[in-house]
């Protein structure tokens, strides 16, 4: 805000406003710069039209440069940059093959399902090593009646890992993705040590777990180590595959050599 007696400063509002729009989900700023490269695209199209008639893959291909540069000038991460550049591009692709409609349909009911909250959370479907499932049980305590909560649990393939391998412990999952915690249901039957609820883990308290294992993402974290703070007993673990926690140095941390190069950042509270 400015006050009336205050000269207006065009590059302070010009910050002010990035510094804004950057607070956005970063799915609705890659759309607003998907939208503004198409549109000036398609503007330098009709400028150039009478002298130069420019085919529709090449806008196509223009409008993805400028949408990764943009994208870039922006500070999106480099895996939307990936995206913007090959978003239009695929897309004229896909249309020009003439699919029947309902094929669109069904791909978008199939994404909304897997990835129910990503939009919101920012918290995409990561699924774990079963490196990471190994390390995790060398974490567990040795008495009987210890808990794991898993947040984000996927597929639910750690639970029952750890469900098989420690009958005596109880392990518990929070999704908020309704396919994968319908699978999850379907992998676990039979584990009557393991459950899974769909939900969001903000809702749930972390002070009834020994350990707490988290695969979400950098944003957050955090938050969640606030809620660990002030939930977890003395003693518990939260666990984190590959993210960290911003300027809070881990107690240790585990190196695996899994496909991605993971490690595991261990808190003890």
């Amino acid at each position: 805000m400015f006050s009336a007696s205050e000269p207006f400063n065009p590059r302070q509002g010009l910050a002010s406003l990035m510094q804004r729009l950057r607070m956005l989900p970063p799915a609705l700023i890659a759309l607003g710069l998907q939208l503004v490269a198409l549109g000036s695209v398609l503007l330098l199209a009709e400028l150039v039209r009478p002298q130069l008639e420019m085919p529709v893959l090449g806008m196509g291909v223009i409008c993805g440069m400028l949408a990764a540069i943009l994208s870039a000038g922006f500070g999106l991460p480099r895996w939307w940059i990936v995206i913007q550049l090959g978003f239009t591009p695929a897309l004229l692709l896909l249309l020009s093959l003439q699919l029947n409609p309902n094929w669109f349909l069904a791909i978008f009911g199939l994404l909304l399902v897997v990835f129910w909250s990503t939009f919101r959370s920012r918290v995409p479907l990561y699924l774990s090593s079963r490196m990471a499932w190994q390390e995790v049980a060398k974490l567990l305590p040795e008495h009987s009646n210890t808990s794991l909560l898993d947040l984000g649990s996927g597929l639910g393939g750690m639970l029952g890992y750890l469900a098989k391998l420690r009958p005596d412990a109880h392990f518990s999952g929070v999704e908020t993705a309704p396919l994968p915690c319908l699978l999850s249901h379907l992998r676990l039957i039979g584990r009557k040590n393991c459950h899974v609820s769909w939900d969001s883990f903000w809702e749930h308290d972390l002070g009834a777990y020994d350990v707490v294992y988290a695969y979400l993402s950098p944003v957050p974290m955090e938050r969640l180590w606030k809620k660990a703070k002030s939930e977890m007993h003395p003693g518990a673990l939260l666990v984190s595959n590959t993210f960290i926690v911003p300027g809070v140095e881990p107690s240790a941390y585990i190196q695996l050599a899994d496909f991605h190069g993971s490690t595991l950042y261990i808190w003890r509270m």
